[in-house]
């Protein structure tokens, strides 16, 4: 299927992979920069923004299989990419695959474990419920500071911070998605993400983490990288669920550090691998 996505800047091209809820539109705080260097790619996954959603059921793997498709149908397989969330559990799983180059994979969702994932669950179903219900006064909630602080504190240490526009837009876009609920069950139940043994991959690999993740615990990052064993563990110090809204200078920097062209995994700027 086509997905619908946006082409900013030149060079070798960088493809961006949204959450579940948002859009391309989330990874506007460093689109610009990202683009003085690279020809960017950012999509709107399958029941989301301007993509239609899949017919029949729409899982996880059912998002990650439509987005390796268009990589083959757009010849953009083996592209370096960036995904938040659970995009970025979308780049590990392609990555497993072996259809995509260097990735950067911020604060993953999947590796929760006991009490982690119902929290995740219900968590998410009460903010979407939430967020419906006050959709039509979402504009006049996210004009005002305190409005902005208590609806995005789960995703970001400094939410009064976060533009007006940035946080309606990004609000309603959790609101509207059709497909919001049956993905984040098959996010949470449904199968497992598996990982590669060491000596696997043949391109850089980077986890990072937010230290002051509410979504995706820091806890959790150990477990991805268990997964993952050929992965460097970057960790964001000040940071919340979005390491580019957070810290947009330092993710840009590790961005473009992984995945420039003579990019390995131990080039990583400052990697920072101690426990969060």
């Amino acid at each position: 299927m086509e997905l619908h996505h946006i082409r900013r800047g030149t060079g070798k091209p960088l493809l961006l992979i949204h959450g579940i809820g948002s859009t391309w539109h989330s990874w506007e705080p460093i689109l610009d920069e990202l683009a003085a260097h690279r020809e960017v790619v950012a999509i709107d996954l399958p029941g989301h923004g301007q993509t239609p959603a899949l017919p029949g059921t729409n899982t996880f793997l059912g998002l990650t299989d439509a987005v390796a498709d268009w990589l083959r149908d757009e010849q953009l397989e083996g592209i370096d990419c960036v995904g938040s969330s659970m995009g970025a559990r979308v780049v590990l799983e392609l990555a497993r695959r072996g259809v995509v180059g260097a990735v950067v994979s911020l604060d993953p969702g999947g590796f929760w474990e006991g009490w982690q994932t119902p929290f995740f669950y219900y968590s998410g179903a009460a903010s979407v419920r939430l967020l419906r219900t006050l959709d039509p006064v979402l504009p006049t909630i996210t004009s005002y500071t305190l409005g902005r602080t208590v609806l995005l504190a789960q995703f970001s240490v400094r939410p009064w911070a976060v533009p007006a526009h940035r946080a309606l837009r990004e609000l309603r876009s959790i609101a509207r998605t059709s497909v919001y609920d049956e993905v984040l069950r098959d996010l949470v139940y449904g199968p497992r993400q598996q990982g590669l043994p060491a000596g696997s991959l043949r391109q850089p690999l980077v986890i990072g983490w937010g230290r002051q993740d509410r979504v995706c615990f820091p806890s959790q990052a150990g477990r991805a990288v268990e997964a993952f064993p050929d992965a460097t563990l970057y960790w964001f110090d000040q940071c919340g669920h979005f390491p580019h809204w957070d810290q947009p200078a330092e993710t840009v920097q590790l961005i473009l550090s992984v995945t420039g062209k003579q990019a390995v995994a131990a080039n990583v700027p400052s990697a920072r691998t101690a426990a969060g």
